[in-house]
């Protein structure tokens, strides 16, 4: 989709200094930073992102450590 959107001048010219260094298009560049922008400003995206780590992880607990953990948080301040 093609839109048009105001930037700061110094903002666009830092960005197409970079464009050109990387070597990526300003398009393909602004839809990259959105895109992070998003992913880092969407809480539903990072819980999902978040449970997919450990989804893959799997079940890794280990006693000793759980353990440790509960000792620690025993012994903080809340």
């Amino acid at each position: 989709m093609k839109t048009a959107v105001s930037i700061p001048d110094d903002v666009f010219a830092r960005a197409e200094r970079l464009a050109r260094r990387t070597k990526v298009s300003r398009s393909r560049m602004f839809s990259d930073a959105l895109r992070e922008y998003l992913a880092c400003h969407s809480p539903d995206e990072i819980t999902n992102a978040m449970n997919q780590a450990c989804a893959e992880i799997g079940d890794t607990r280990d006693p000793f450590v759980a353990q440790a953990a509960l000792r620690i948080l025993e012994r903080t301040e809340w």
